[in-house]
Parts: structure tokens; C-alpha cells; sequence
């Protein structure tokens, strides 16, 4: 059993630990979401509030992608453009999650749900985002940012 354990692990590893540190930086995501949300408003939370847990979130995401996940030993330029490509692919995720938020938050949150639960259907929204933005980011992360070299 235990070897069949250590099998299973060398060769799923990266999407364990991708996993893992994928659920970090969501949770990180949506309790920054909630702060903003607590502190400045609803719309604010869905709009910059948004744009900002989501920079703090890619560089979480980068540093811990770069170290445990895809265990990326580049450095000097390599690792500058290493960086560049994540953040450039993150922004992309980025757009598409301010634009989820943004309809699903702030167009028909408020068409379609009684104020008083319009902080949960915002939350509802970041979590559904989020699983979109997560499978793309893994994606982009494997074929284009952290590729092994040949």
C-alpha cells in the first residue's frame, strides 16, 4: 500500500500540489473579496476590490507555483521572463474573472436578487469564476509558462 501511495504521488504530484496551493489562493481570493466587500460595499468589492485581490492573489500564485508546484529552477532573464509570461497569462484569467464579476455582480446581482443576499450571490459568483479561472491558469501554467525544456 505504501508503495502503490509513492507511485501515485510521483506521478500526480504537480497536480496535487497544483491542487493545493490552487485551493490557497482561492481561498485567498475569496477572503480578500469578502474584506473588500466588508469594508468598502458591494459594488466596490466587484469592481477595483476585484482587480486588487486578484494581484495579490497572482503573486501568491507565483511564488508558489514557481517553487512547489512546477518546481522551476530558471534564474537572471529566464526567470524575469518566466515571470512575465505568468503575469501576462494571469492577466488574461484576470480580465475574464473582473468581467464574470462585473455581469454576474454587478449587472444581474442586483436585477435579480433581494439586497439583503447580494453579498452570498456575489460570493456565489467569485466561487464560480473561480473555477473557471483556476482550470485555464493550470492550463496556461503547464503548456506555456512552466513547459519543461527539452
Amino acid at each position: 500500500m505504501i508503495e502503490w501511495a509513492r507511485k501515485m504521488w510521483k506521478k500526480y504530484a504537480e497536480v496535487i500540489n497544483y491542487l493545493i496551493f490552487g485551493v490557497l489562493a482561492t481561498l485567498l481570493n475569496i477572503v480578500l473579496y469578502a474584506v473588500f466587500q466588508a469594508l468598502f460595499g458591494y459594488e466596490a468589492a466587484n469592481s477595483w476590490g476585484n482587480v486588487l485581490d486578484n494581484i495579490i492573489c497572482i503573486l501568491f500564485a507565483y511564488g508558489t507555483n514557481r517553487t512547489w508546484v512546477f518546481a522551476s529552477k530558471t534564474h537572471g532573464k529566464a526567470a524575469w521572463q518566466e515571470f512575465g509570461k505568468f503575469v501576462t497569462c494571469r492577466l488574461g484569467t484576470m480580465v475574464l474573472d473582473v468581467i464574470i464579476m462585473f455581469v454576474g455582480g454587478n449587472v444581474m446581482g442586483p436585477a435579480l436578487i433581494a439586497p439583503a443576499y447580494l453579498g452570498l450571490w456575489g460570493t456565489g459568483v467569485k466561487v464560480f469564476s473561480n473555477g473557471i479561472v483556476i482550470v485555464l491558469n493550470y492550463v496556461f501554467s503547464k503548456l506555456i509558462i512552466f513547459k519543461k525544456q527539452s
